[in-house]
Parts: structure tokens; sequence; C-alpha cells
């Protein structure tokens, strides 16, 4: 593979197909927390970028070297994704069915909460692996800075939307921040599994 226009036009394209179960739960934070701060929006955009850009690298890295292991670990990604956003989802439904505060920022994700979407939104990125195993260690990493790039911005919009929207449904935000969370996780799922 040789450095050109269409690597790093590929290299986007990857970047925001990957970006689009972390732009939605994004949304779902910013629904979530309606006072976000730019901070924290960058915080929040930072973590999934940050596992979208780890990711592919793993998986270049496991077919590189130790292959067979992961096509034994790759059936098991959409049940990781599912069980991993069914919970926090569900934590938030019940978050916003059952307030236990009016503060705003009182429904914050956690730290580990946002490590769990993190991983959740990013675990199919390991199969980029496989589409840039032609790529040398150099192409491969700046790939995958590439796709975090796309995914930092893609989530910060993603923030940014959620919150407007957040602000405008008040107390049922978490609720259906929580619903969109475990769609999503349905969503990985069923795309993983039956297609």
């Amino acid at each position: 593979m040789t450095w050109n226009l269409m690597f790093f036009f590929n290299s986007i394209l990857l970047g925001v197909g990957l970006a689009m179960d972390a732009f939605s739960v994004s949304m779902a934070n910013g629904l979530n927390e309606p006072c976000m701060r730019g901070r924290r929006m960058a915080t929040i955009a930072g973590v999934f970028a940050g596992f979208q850009f780890i990711m592919p690298m793993i998986g270049w890295f496991c077919i590189h070297t130790i292959a067979q292991l992961f096509h034994a670990f790759e059936k098991f990604i959409p049940w990781i994704a599912l069980i991993l956003l069914l919970y926090i989802g569900g934590k938030m439904l019940m978050d916003g069915i059952h307030p236990e505060s009016e503060e705003c920022g009182a429904s914050r994700v956690s730290f580990v909460g946002l490590m769990i979407q993190g991983i959740a939104t990013s675990i199919d990125a390991l199969s980029v692996g496989f589409t840039i195993v032609e790529y040398d260690l150099l192409m491969a990493f700046v790939c995958s800075l590439i796709i975090a790039v796309v995914t930092f911005i893609i989530c910060v919009a993603g923030c940014c939307i959620g919150k407007t929207f957040g602000t405008r449904l008040a107390g049922k935000s978490q609720i259906l921040g929580g619903c969109i969370l475990i769609v999503i996780g349905l969503e990985i799922f069923i795309r993983g599994v039956f297609l």
C-alpha cells in the first residue's frame, strides 16, 4: 500500500463509519447532561476517539501476530457491546424514571461508565485491523489517528446536539438517552450476529 490521496480518503470514511455508534452515545450523553460544558464534551469525545484509535491498532497487531486468537474472540464482540450498552442504558433509564436529584450534572455518566461506553462503541473497530492488514505499522498508526480525529469531531457534534435537545426535554432526556443506548446495543448485536 502506498501513501496517496485514496489512503487518506479511505481512512476518513472508516472514521465516519466507525464513529456513528459513538456519535449516538455522545448524543445520549448530551441528553443526559443538558448543562454539559465544553470541557466535558471534549472529555467524552476524547475517550471515544482514544478507543477508536486503540482498537484498530490492536486489531492490526493481532492480525500480524496472534491472528488465530483474534478470530476466536471476534464472535464475542456483538455480545460484549450488547451487555455493556444494556447496562449503561438501563442505568440511565432507571435514573430517569426514579430521579434522585434535579441538580444540573447530578445524572452525568461516571468515568467508569464513560470507559464502558468507549469500549462498547469501539469494540467493532477491532475488525478494522483486518481491513488495514496490508498497511505497515506507520500507515496503520496514521489511519487509526485519522479515525480518532474524525471520531472526536463527530462526538463533539453529538454532545452539542444532545445537550440542545436535553435542555428542551428537561426531565425526560435521561429516559430518552437510556433508550438510545439500549437501541444502539441491540443494533450492534443484531448487525454482528445476524447480518
